[in-house]
């Protein structure tokens, strides 16, 4: 659930017939898909290893249909390919039309577009997926394809005849790479990335491995409420399917090019990159211009030239890396998810300083390069600069939780669900709560390090200036500061009075009535009546002092 991201960008590794033109992968050159799928397979966490922890709902198999989906028995016998397409025109008439007006149902308008046209790259792509299936033995050398139906996607490339309630089957990445091999090796190579003081997990964060993000979440695991822990695979499911970022059944490379269609994930209080995205000069451009003039039938690498781009959207500046454009996101990752000490700390290192250079070389399709550059390096220190402040907030919950300080901790605070443990504001805590877990201040830290200090980065990243400064970001760090050094100071001043307090009653108790004079008054007693002549003394001044009325009518005598 955390490694949602980006972080890095869930724009979409899906792949299509009409995908974005990608190339230049290392390792995607001429791919072997029989080895492509077995390492899929091979890697693919299914239930993860907090399995046991919890079960499958009904939905889930729509989210990850390699393990949980299952032929539906309401539909008995064998079908041919014109009885899929006659009986869904009528059972499922928005999927049928999708389908009907998409690339896949009229393959022959594309063959005919001429050379002129924006689209025509196109005619090569669909020769590329012909000569992968024939490769694979599913078309005969030289043959077309006629058609990209039902049957081809829900029982197989070619095949005449499905069995609905045995052979049926929901497609996952795998099946989409049957035809766009180039595309699954480009999003597959996304899982080789590797941090270099292993900051993150191998393939971390990235579409790739995002729903082995999800299932290895203990807290996601542990939560009982399991419809609602679910919200998180409808976009966690990157890893398993194709259609996050251009829709069945129209399956539009268009679709996916604009901003919008990284919006449904991209969004919200820990990864609020779309909004940082429209609230930016590039988004206003995008709003303002791009709807209306640019081309979004254009691939990426004519974005510019062709299509009539004057901003950058998301997949212009994430799918690009040194002038290739592919499926693979995280080649320009250096921030990830979140900041954290450990990628601050590395920022010099030749891995993170290589990165940065193609983040210039990105800008600089718009920008001079000493503008990218002085505007990445502001990034990077802003980042650290909130970053900082909510370290030094850390340290003080942290210290709160070993010192047993915490509101109920030692009364009232239940240990959360296996397999999750006990921690001080846990990311579990955003998630799952009783009793005093979690107490105040760790739920304004919680916040703080994985609501504010991340939006704080996106904003300045993506170049809205209130994302970063006023209205989210700094502002709310200095808040969310001001509140845990207040609850700081609150618990540790009770914990110091509970302390005299209990000092004062141990005292009292060992002394006895006949050495306190006999009146049994006590330290105790001795104490209040301390206690009260302080508060007569502020209400009454001084004792024996005249008041000013006492000695206006002495005068007057």
């Amino acid at each position: 659930m955390r490694y949602k991201m980006l972080d890095l960008l869930r724009v979409g590794l899906l792949f299509t017939l009409i995908g974005f033109s990608g190339i230049g992968v290392a390792g995607t050159d001429n791919p072997d898909f029989e080895q492509l799928k077995k390492n899929y397979y091979d890697s693919h966490p299914g239930k993860g290893s907090h399995g046991a922890y919890w079960a499958p709902i009904p939905i889930q198999k729509y989210w990850n249909p390699k393990d949980f989906y299952k032929p539906p028995k309401t539909v008995q016998g064998e079908f041919g390919r014109n009885d899929c397409i006659s009986c869904h025109e009528a059972a499922t008439p928005g999927a049928f039309h999708a389908w009907k007006n998409s690339v896949h149902g009229d393959l022959a308008a594309i063959r005919n577009l001429p050379d002129s046209d924006v689209r025509a790259y196109k005619k090569q792509k669909l020769a590329e997926v012909e000569a992968n299936l024939a490769k694979q033995g599913l078309l005969k050398q030289g043959q077309r394809l006629d058609q990209v139906g039902c049957i081809d996607c829900h029982g197989g490339v070619g095949k005449e005849t499905v069995n609905h309630a045995e052979n049926l089957v929901m497609p996952d990445r795998a099946a989409c790479g049957t035809c766009h091999v180039g595309e699954f090796a480009e999003a597959e190579s996304e899982k080789n990335q590797e941090w270099p003081q292993k900051q993150w997990g191998k393939g971390h964060p990235s579409h790739a491995v995002d729903w082995e993000a999800n299932v290895e979440n203990t807290v996601w695991a542990a939560m009982p409420q399991r419809e609602v822990a679910q919200g998180c695979d409808m976009c966690h499911y990157q890893q398993n399917k194709c259609d996050g970022c251009h829709t069945r059944h129209s399956f539009s490379a268009a679709e996916a090019r604009q901003p919008e269609a990284c919006s449904t994930c991209h969004n919200g209080v820990d990864h609020n990159e779309f909004e940082n995205f429209m609230m930016s000069k590039h988004g206003t451009q995008y709003q303002t211009l791009g709807k209306a003039k640019w081309n979004f039938e254009v691939p990426l690498k004519d974005a510019i030239a062709k299509g009539g781009y004057t901003a950058p959207t998301c997949q212009l500046c994430h799918f690009e890396y040194q002038g290739d454009y592919s499926h693979n996101l995280v080649r320009k990752v250096r921030w990830a998810f979140n900041p954290t000490p450990a990628i601050a700390d590395n920022l010099g290192h030749s891995w993170f300083e290589d990165r940065k250079t193609a983040w210039v070389d990105t800008c600089s399709l718009c920008h001079s390069a000493s503008f990218a550059k002085a505007y990445l390096d502001a990034a990077d220190k802003g980042t650290i600069q909130g970053l900082q402040v909510e370290q030094e907030a850390k340290k003080v919950v942290t210290q709160l939780y070993e010192d047993g300080l915490l509101v109920g901790q030692k009364t009232n605070r239940p240990a959360p669900p296996l397999p999750e443990k006990d921690a001080p504001a846990g990311f579990f805590q955003l998630f799952w709560a009783k009793g005093n877990n979690p107490s105040h201040i760790e739920r304004i830290h919680a916040d703080m390090w994985e609501h504010d200090v991340i939006k704080h980065y996106k904003g300045i990243f993506h170049a809205n200036p209130g994302g970063f400064t006023y209205t989210e970001g700094w502002s709310n760090l200095m808040k969310d500061y001001s509140e845990i050094m207040d609850e700081n100071t609150r618990l540790r001043e009770s914990a110091a009075q509970a302390k005299i307090a209990k000092a004062s009653v141990n005292s009292t108790a060992t002394v006895p009535a006949s050495e306190s004079g006999g009146s049994g008054l006590g330290l105790t007693g001795l104490l209040l009546i301390a206690l009260g002549l302080g508060v007569a003394y502020k209400i009454f001044g001084p004792f024996g002092k005249k008041s000013e009325a006492d000695e206006a009518s002495e005068e007057a005598k």
